[in-house]
């Protein structure tokens, strides 16, 4: 079956970055040119091309001051298929992150870390230092495949997981670009040692189907121009949705036969969040399921998937540039048709899987290799030394002294692997000593299973605020959950700055979405294991006005929930018109029986900072602590 090839480039009026990477010589320019420059920022053009090598030009919007120049840094991001960090990488980054960045690490929704800060005097030696540790940034931002996600538990007697983690990384090097640019701009084309590819995979990237691969071209799979937009792909086992499979545009299901043998993969394809507000035609999707495929033909089908999208994606409108709406706009039946004509034979059926699970794998768990693995929760996954919370100086003693491995999770936590029994005492010890919470029990559920983004100030997409703000919020929220009954209740709430979703707060059971200064739009009814989308309820929600609005919902909730049943599972059964009814018709109780809803008022940072501490050492709210405290300054009884 011979593809018909898709209309020329030139007859579809492309965007202006179809002309910046046109014109980049596979992401050489202006790059190579401008990074010679003394000067503290790139160009617009420059800057488009630097998102392939895995680096955003930011703006600290803390310390714009009016008629001075931008105050110009760069975020580094590495590309860690399946989350692993080996240990001499790690130190590398916490030693980056002190020397050249903003002293903090952090780590991503897709399994990877950030360093903000950088200056671009610093970002070449900075680099460098990153390749020369086993790592990369190569592809972790970009219109091409981004890091591929896989489940972060390394379990080492469950075969589906080893299969799991070989795809990501296999995937991975089939899609990571060929073009020589990142190691001559960063490296002087110096070619940094690496592990041996794959040689079924080095063949796959020159084997073509009917029109998957460009022969005699520096960028066989991707071509001159790339791909519309970023791609972002997982590999995941039955079961184990704690890579969010339906957010992807690509996901692989392990399949293997009753000996733990793999078989083949299960493919879903046409996930995405991002989203503009106001913009209709933007939206978020779940992935769809395609097909199955024989693990013989896996590359072969990846390849079918990425050139399907590669010839026929928008370039024209990169709001409507990424999988999920050719999808949308063809109707799966057509994608696979298409898919089928690059795959050269036609698709098997999808088969059966069990029901979807999340986890976080906090807490001391069995490797099954008689080593354990100790998963840490990390606010927001920003690894940071703030106040007696030493965590980013427990993590480098830690690794220093035994050398540990680490996969960074989906939900921004971090997982230490490889660890001898006799170890956990004192592993245990180091992070007690510098305030990092050992045991999950104690961790506020509701903070547990939370997630935002970076947002102000750094994010230049940012509309409000989201990891400076959530935790805050979460705390309210616990307040008025108690204040209504529902001391032991929590469901997973996820901010974002902005609508792109980085946070995937679409999925969330109670996701806050930035669409103006200090205001979100919030949106309800997703489920607890990520596998429904949830639906905006309100457009503009201040965030002072977060108890009045929540409180006549969660009561609701409370009434007349069923037995067991979680938020979001009750928001998506009641629907959003008896929600709407019963608060309309709402009235709010106050503790000394009136009407009126709780005042609020406002600290500054530094005591913010101090009493959060302090609630923290004391396991009391911030609103407990400060209500102790007034008591006995105000003489109330």
């Amino acid at each position: 079956m011979v593809k018909s090839a898709p209309p020329p480039i030139a007859s579809r009026k492309p965007s202006k970055v179809e002309a910046i990477k046109e014109r980049s010589n596979f992401l050489r320019e202006p790059v190579a040119t401008e990074i010679l420059q003394d000067t503290n920022h790139f160009s617009e053009d420059a800057v488009q091309i630097l998102k392939f090598h895995g680096s955003y030009q930011q703006d600290n919007r803390d310390n714009r001051v009016k008629g001075q120049e931008k105050d110009y840094q760069f975020m580094l991001r590495t590309k860690n298929p399946g989350g692993f960090v080996p240990p001499q990488l790690y130190l590398t980054l916490d030693q980056l992150a002190d020397e050249y960045g903003n002293h903090t690490l952090r780590a991503t929704t897709r399994q990877g870390f950030q360093l903000h800060g950088i200056l671009k005097k610093n970002l070449k030696a900075a680099i460098a230092a990153i390749v020369k540790s086993m790592g990369s940034t190569l592809g972790a931002c970009g219109d091409l495949n981004r890091n591929v996600m896989a489940p972060p538990a390394p379990f080492k007697n469950k075969s589906e997981y080893d299969f799991a983690w070989e795809y990501a990384q296999n995937i991975a090097d089939l899609l990571t670009p060929q073009t020589g640019a990142y190691y001559e701009i960063w490296l002087d084309g110096e070619k940094a040692i690496s592990g041996e590819e794959n040689p079924e995979v080095k063949a796959a990237r020159q084997r073509n189907g009917s029109g998957t691969v460009f022969h005699e071209q520096e960028e066989p799979i991707y071509g001159t121009h790339y791909m519309p937009r970023k791609f972002k792909a997982c590999v995941t086992v039955p079961g184990d949705n704690s890579i969010d499979l339906y957010t992807q545009d690509l996901t692989l299901v392990v399949i293997t036969n009753k000996q733990g043998e793999l078989e083949g993969f299960d493919v879903f394809a046409g996930g995405g969040l991002g989203r503009t507000h106001n913009k209709e035609e933007t939206f978020a999707r779940m992935a769809d399921s395609i097909c199955y495929v024989a693990k013989e033909e896996v590359y072969d089908l990846v390849k079918a998937i990425v050139a399907t999208q590669r010839d026929y994606g928008d370039r024209t409108d990169r709001r409507h540039a990424r999988l999920k709406y050719l999808i949308h706009d063809w109707g799966v039946d057509k994608f696979r048709s298409m898919v089928e004509e690059y795959f050269g034979k036609p698709l098997e059926p999808f088969k059966p899987l069990p029901k979807w699970k999340y986890e976080d794998f906090l807490g001391w768990n069995e490797q099954g290799d008689g080593k354990l693995f100790f998963g840490i929760s990390i606010d927001n996954g920003r690894i940071k030394d703030e106040g007696s919370f030493q965590i980013k100086t427990a993590l480098r003693e830690i690794v220093e002294q035994y050398n540990l491995p680490i996969r960074l999770t989906p939900h921004q936590n971090l997982i230490l692997c490889d660890i001898e029994p006799d170890s956990k005492q004192a592993i245990e010890e180091i992070l007690n000593r510098h305030g990092v919470v050992t045991d999950p029990s104690n961790i506020d559920q509701i903070v547990r299973y939370a997630m935002a983004c970076p947002a102000l100030p750094t994010c230049g997409l940012a509309i409000t605020e989201s990891e400076r703000a959530i935790p805050g919020i979460l705390e309210r929220i616990r307040a008025l959950l108690d204040k209504v009954g529902l001391q032991n209740e929590h469901f997973v709430v996820r901010m974002t700055g902005c609508p792109n979703g980085c946070a995937r707060p679409y999925m969330a059971e109670l996701g806050f979405v930035g669409s103006a200064p200090e205001s979100y739009q919030v949106w309800l009814g997703g489920s607890p294991d990520q596998t429904r989308l949830a639906e905006p309820y309100t457009e503009k929600l201040h965030h002072n006005d977060i108890e009045s609005f929540l409180e006549p919902i969660f009561v609701y909730f409370k009434k007349s929930r069923k037995k067991g049943e979680s938020f979001g599972d009750f928001c998506a059964r009641v629907g959003f018109d008896a929600i709407r009814n019963f608060a309309e018709n709402y009235k709010p109780k106050s503790a000394n029986g009136g009407g009126k809803a709780r005042h609020r008022i406002s600290v500054r940072d530094d005591i913010y900072a101090v009493l959060k501490e302090t609630a923290d050492s004391q396991g009391k709210s911030m609103t407990e602590l400060v209500n102790e405290a007034l008591k006995v300054y105000l003489k109330v009884e």
